[in-house]
């Protein structure tokens, strides 16, 4: 049998980016909440504030350990799998990565001990100003990939000459046409991540019936936050498929399992797409409503897959399938969001043991829907990689062989799957410890300095026990 290795590239990458993408989604979030705690700490010295930062404090730091070795090696495939799209596109991809390891990855650094290690070792304002420049560093971190994916799919400011891309405006460039709503749509979607996964813990201990003064606060400062953030990002989310059909109409298209052109098109709810036949073989849909939503008039013109050859078509059963995973998890977002508000109003948001054990479950859908947003993403400007410029064939390593290709992919899911399961693990572990005892809390002085990251969650990997001891 012969290995095809463009196929087993991009399965490769695509495994790689998804497993790497549901750690930064999650720390964005999180850094952003270590800093207001620790910002409410600072102001009120309230010690329910401290408990809360400390205990989501070891959180981060397993999530960012798992990040980093995630995603240390993610450059390496475009050297080893793509080097032809990495000489291409070099004079551009290169400095925005070096920005981002010069600008984000090294504020990081600086400061996220003085986050991890540093309380009571440094004045409180020390430590509030690094958990501010942790977050701040996480922003700008998702500030450089994101304009650089961005380029990809909308590449402007450049020119192609003897098959390289030159930038003729690093400000077009950086700023394209997509980057503003793409960057606004992912920076809600870690809040949300964050927001939900805080709830989610915040409702279990709540069920449990510990630490519930400070988890009360907790849930209570979620809730409020999904109950903006979940609507504004349906709101965000349709600006950026405005634009998404301004820029990359078939993707649009496949979104919509639209294959003809046509005026008044449906909002299909279900369909079974059908590359082959450039059909749906089954749909059900609600007239009109595509049009009304992309274009705000019941007879607007949507575009069909079928107006690209194809070979140049994406895979649409895939897009459109996860489109409608990403949005039906948005919805039941709103829904549990509102669902808050009503129990609040009614005094029960604390003690309705459905609705608690409803936010348990709910801490993982916001991981789902980024995946299934990154693949309408990435997937629906297939065969591209510079969207209308070169596609993934010509973007390829020469050399790579089926084989080369097939060894690093199960060499990746093997290390992968080791790196996933030890994670989940350790992080169950320091979930299920909880917040160490009042009395525990501010004992810092006389704890021994952590010398690893993962030293912060105050849990050792073998302690079948589970009990909370200091590193």
């Amino acid at each position: 049998m012969e290995l095809d290795p463009l196929l087993l590239s991009r399965i490769q990458f695509a495994f790689v980016v998804s497993f790497h993408a549901i750690f930064p989604v999650f720390t964005i979030g999180l850094a952003s909440y270590l800093a207001v705690l620790n910002g409410l700490f600072y102001k009120t010295e309230n010690p329910a504030w401290e408990r809360l930062a400390i205990f989501w404090a070891k959180v981060f730091a397993v999530v960012f350990g798992m990040g980093v070795v995630s995603g240390i090696v993610m450059s390496f495939q475009f050297g080893t799998n793509w080097s032809n799209f990495s000489l291409a596109a070099a004079n551009f991809l290169g400095p925005m990565l070096s920005y981002e390891v010069v600008t984000a990855f090294f504020l990081e650094a600086a400061f996220l001990g003085v986050l991890l290690f540093g309380r009571g070792k440094v004045p409180q304002g020390v430590h509030l100003f690094a958990s501010i420049m942790v977050a701040t560093g996480t922003f700008i971190s998702a500030f450089w990939i994101l304009a650089a994916n961005s380029w990809m799919q909308t590449p402007v400011g450049m020119e192609l000459i003897d098959g390289r891309f030159h930038v003729t405006s690093w400000s077009e460039a950086i700023f394209n046409p997509s980057f503003p709503y793409r960057f606004a749509h992912m920076v809600l979607a870690s809040f949300l991540t964050g927001g939900f996964v805080v709830a989610g813990v915040s409702a279990w201990y709540l069920l449990l019936g510990r630490d519930v003064p400070a988890n009360k606060k907790a849930l209570s400062m979620c809730l409020w936050l999904l109950l903006v953030l979940a609507p504004t990002q349906a709101v965000v989310g349709d600006f950026h498929g405005l634009n998404t059909l301004e820029h990359q109409p078939t993707k649009v298209a496949a979104m919509e399992g639209n294959w003809q052109t046509r005026e008044g098109a449906p909002l299909l709810l279900f369909a079974w797409p059908d590359q082959a036949a450039q059909e749906n073989r089954i749909e059900l849909g609600i007239p009109r409503l595509a049009s009304l939503i992309l274009t705000h008039e019941l007879d607007g013109v949507v575009p069909g897959v079928s107006e690209m050859p194809p070979q140049e078509q994406p895979p649409v059963w895939l897009v459109f399938w996860a489109f409608r995973v990403m949005v039906a998890l948005g919805f039941l977002m709103i829904a549990v969001a509102v669902a808050g508000l009503w129990l609040r109003r009614g005094g029960r948001l604390y003690e309705h043991r459905g609705y608690l054990q409803l936010l348990r479950l709910m801490s993982v859908t916001p991981f789902i829907a980024v995946l299934a947003g990154w693949i309408v993403t990435e997937t629906g400007r297939a065969p591209w990689l510079v969207y209308g410029i070169m596609n993934q064939a010509e973007a390829l390593t020469p050399s790579l062989t089926g084989g080369m290709a097939l060894f690093t992919l199960l060499g990746y899911m093997a290390v992968y799957g080791v790196v996933f399961w030890a994670g989940v693990y350790y992080l169950t572990r320091v979930v299920r410890g909880g917040m160490l005892p009042e009395e525990e809390d501010r004992i810092v002085d006389e704890v021994e300095r952590a010398m690893r990251p993962l030293s912060a969650s105050h849990i050792p990997f073998d302690d079948d026990a589970g009990h909370p001891v200091r590193s």
